[in-house]
């Protein structure tokens, strides 16, 4: 009786902690959705907090109209998927063949992509590297060079080892070659994994903006972090309006900043819930024993 009072008291604490925890990552974002759809006179005034003040739908209006914004989205969104699909791609090529135990250099080249996590040329090598095979201010320089994680490839190789051998041996005496077994066996029983691979290669895309930001001078391909960057730095309605365009007005950029924040956030997080099965499905992977 006195260890379920504990256990109950110990399963209330952790409700409570993942409730402020909850409550503390939804302020920010509240508090920016506030902004965004508060007036002007009331950002100056630093009168918005949680709740929008002067309600207004301004700031939306002025940037869904705005073709640098709707161009940006589509270009990122475009880019987000081409990076995913490649870049998963790769990871289950890079991973898959490590599996076989009868790989001649298997050891050497597990080694080799290990070695490429902890030491890298630096960002003048690269530079130099991608001037040289004529990537710079091309759209590839923003998907080849970081098609490949090795720590995701890690993951999804641990994931192939946890496959028995049965299953792939089974396959190979009906005469199933490497691929077949891959496209049949491997990829159908690693949904969950390649789910979550996929958000986190997503996700990481669609962040990015330093890559575009040191190798990419055409704005036409500028993905939406960067633009989103760009407005962020521009401090004042008069940098607004020297850079971006706008009419220079007080506290206006304040309210397109959230704005574009906004715009550019709530995209990727309605991927999340598509994906909350196979996030449960990969919890659970194991849980049942023989």
């Amino acid at each position: 009786m006195i260890r379920s009072k504990r256990s109950k008291a110990a399963d209330y604490a952790i409700a409570l902690i993942c409730v402020l925890l909850i409550i503390i990552c939804l302020l920010p974002m509240l508090n920016v959705l506030a902004r965004s759809l508060s007036s002007t006179e009331a950002i100056i005034r630093n009168e918005v907090l949680l709740w929008p003040k002067g309600f207004n739908f301004s700031a939306y209006r002025l940037v869904l109209t705005d073709s640098k914004y709707t161009w940006s989205l589509a270009w990122t969104a475009i880019l987000t998927t081409i990076c995913t699909v490649v870049s998963m791609v790769m990871t289950i090529l890079c991973a898959y063949p490590l599996t076989y135990r009868q790989l001649k250099g298997r050891g050497f080249f597990n080694t080799m992509i290990l070695f490429t996590m902890y030491f890298s040329a630096g960002t003048i090598p690269h530079y130099l590297l991608y001037k040289d095979l004529g990537l710079l201010n091309h759209p590839l320089v923003l998907i080849i060079p970081n098609s490949l994680s090795v720590f995701y490839m890690i993951i999804m190789r641990t994931f192939f080892y946890s496959i028995p051998d049965s299953l792939r041996e089974s396959a190979e005496i009906d005469g199933a070659g490497p691929i077949k077994i891959l496209t049949s066996i491997y990829l159908p029983l690693s949904k969950p994994v390649m789910a979550t691979l996929a958000l986190f290669y997503a996700v990481g895309r669609w962040n990015g903006f330093s890559d575009a930001l040191m190798y990419m001078n055409d704005r036409k391909y500028h993905p939406i972090q960067l633009l989103l960057y760009n407005i962020l730095n521009a401090v004042t309605s008069i940098e607004i309006q020297t850079q971006e365009g706008f009419a220079s007005m007080p506290g206006l950029s304040d309210t397109i900043q959230a704005a574009t924040v906004m715009f550019a956030t709530v995209p990727i997080l309605i991927v999340y819930p598509w994906l909350q099965k196979y996030f449960i499905a990969g919890a659970t992977l194991g849980a049942l024993k023989d």
